[in-house]
Order: C-alpha cells, then structure tokens, then sequence
C-alpha cells in the first residue's frame, strides 16, 4: 500500500512539473514568433530584409551564402557632401573629376553633378533625384569611405585581404579593387536609404581600422568625417554636411528598389578578376519601373513583387515609400 501511495505521488509530481513546462513553452512561443517578424526594428535602426516571395520558382537556384550576411553600423558618423566634377576648395584639396578607381569619373557618369538645389531633381514620388542638365550614366546614389584596398596598379595593401570581408569571396587579381561599387546603407534618425561605394575619403585613404574594424575615424577635419554623400543621397535624406548618420555595409541581393536604382549602376563581378562592370540600363515601358540588371535581378524581381502583395492588400506605409 506504502509502494503505491508512493507511485502514485511521483506520477502526481511528473504531471506537475510537465505541466508547468508545457506552461513555460505556451509563454515563450509568442514572444519568440513575434522577434522572427520580418521587418521589425530593433532599437532605433532598421534592418536589413532579404526580400522573399510566397510563390514557388523552378528551377531552384543555389542559395547565395553572402545573401543573409549582415553587416554592423558605425554609429553617429559625421557627414560631408561631395560631387562629381568638385573643383578644390580649402575643405576639399582634391578635385573630383577622378575617382580613386576611375580616371574619367566626370564623364563616366554624363557631366557634372551640380550640388545647386536649384540646378537638381528631388522627387520621392517617382525617385528622381540627379541634376536637371543631363540624365546620369551612373548611379547618382554614391559615397566615399576613407579607405583604399590597392597600392598601385599590381597589388593590394597588405592588411586588406586580412580586413575586408568579402575579399577572400571575390578573389581578385591582383590590384584590382574589391570596394568599388559596394552597398551600403545610411539611416540618418528616420529615413534610410542604399548608395555604392565610388571613392575613397573623406581626407585619408587608409583607415581601414574605422571602416572594417568599427574604431572611430581617425580624420580631425571637417567634424572628425568620415563619410562623403552625394548631392542625391544629401537630398533623399535631407541630410547637410556636418550632421552625424549612421551606415553599414549591405550586400547587392539585400538592396530593395529605389531610387538608387532607376539609374545605371555600378555592380562589383562575383568572379575572379572582380572589378565594376558597366550594366546596360533597361529602358522602361509606361507600366514599369526600370530594373538595373545584374545578380540580384530576381532579388529584385522578388522584391517588386512584395510590393505588388502589399499595394494590393492596401497597406503600403510612408516608411516603405521613403526607404525607411
């Protein structure tokens, strides 16, 4: 009878204690469902959200490993507007008709790029923001980091296949740039938006420490900058020179559409002998949007159609139109 009693009583604690396990899990799930909601923000900056589509595709390609790579902020950074064609000034000693990797920038891109508001095109509506005399070659979406990964025309730095980390990936020849066209993402407090690393500075060309190593930037000048914008991101983010930003570094397949793509672009090659490759710009129809080509097109495709889904639902938000 004791043996029984005794049974009985540790079944009466197993039930207990799976009870409250069962109870625990029931508590957890909901937060745990909630924090893996695709475009949540955590804090004060966004994130980064790989598009995705419900609708099945055949054949299935292979999953791009970079793809789900993320990339930290560096945190109130100090901007500064630069352009295309920029004579030197004593803030800015080195004109810009060059870049760092291209010697015929200027006319690469279709002429000047002229920072005069009253000489620009700033529209959110239809993502026209480039100067009114010409249509760019280029994307007008460019920045400039204080970093140079070669030394010359036949070799890299030294430190830079140690501290770029998709260097090893792209497995370049030697003394071609694996920075040239890059993505990065700046958020400036409310709005986001993507732009392609074009050329090297603001003042030095080999902090690598703050652009890969996420130090300060070692730069005094100019309220310690360490980041050049372009009139068009200056404009899209109502961001002045001397105001503090944050930005990352963001993959091509990560970039959704925007302005930042309506017009040609430069996409670094995922092969060897990695350097930017002109894409031929698509010429839109009444009904479309054009669509830089490239290897995040179906990233893109999937992207339009997330945005198709959400117009349809009707509820498209202001954060989404602006970038944000």
């Amino acid at each position: 009878m004791g043996r029984e009693a005794t049974e009985a009583n540790n079944q009466s604690r197993a039930g207990q204690a799976a009870g409250l396990v069962l109870s625990a899990l029931v508590a957890f799930l909901p937060s745990f469902a909630g924090a893996q909601q695709p475009g949540k923000t955590t804090g004060n900056l966004p994130r980064v959200v790989i598009p995705t589509s419900n609708r099945s595709t055949a054949p299935v390609r292979p999953v791009n490993p970079a793809a789900g790579q993320v990339y930290p902020w560096r945190l109130n950074i100090t901007a500064t507007v630069f352009w295309i064609g920029e004579q030197p000034t004593q803030n800015n000693p080195t004109p810009n008709n060059k870049s760092s990797w291209d010697q015929q920038w200027t006319e690469n891109f279709g002429g000047y790029d002229n920072p005069d508001p009253a000489a620009r095109i700033a529209n959110h509506s239809n993502f026209e923001f480039r100067p009114k005399g010409f249509t760019p070659r280029l994307n007008p979406f460019y920045i400039a980091l204080p970093y140079n990964d070669v030394a010359g025309w036949a070799a890299h730095k030294p430190e830079a296949a140690k501290v770029i980390p998709w260097f090893n990936r792209m497995n370049p020849d030697p003394g071609k740039t694996v920075l040239k066209g890059r993505w990065v993402q700046i958020f400036n407090g409310k709005y986001s938006c993507y732009a392609q690393w074009e050329d090297c500075g603001p003042w030095v060309t080999d902090d690598y420490e703050y652009v890969f190593l996420n130090k300060r930037p070692k730069n005094t000048s100019n309220k310690a900058a360490g980041i050049d914008i372009s009139p068009a991101v200056r404009d899209y983010l109502n961001l002045q020179s001397g105001q503090k930003c944050h930005w990352r570094f963001v993959e091509a397949a990560q970039v959704p559409y925007g302005a930042w793509k309506k017009y040609g672009q430069q996409t670094p090659q995922a092969v060897r002998g990695v350097g930017p490759v002109q894409v031929q710009k698509q010429t839109p129809t009444s009904s479309q949007n054009p669509v830089a080509g490239g290897p995040d097109l179906d990233a893109q495709r999937r992207y339009l159609e997330y945005l198709r889904k959400i117009r349809d639902e009707k509820k498209t938000s202001p954060a989404l139109q602006t970038g944000g």
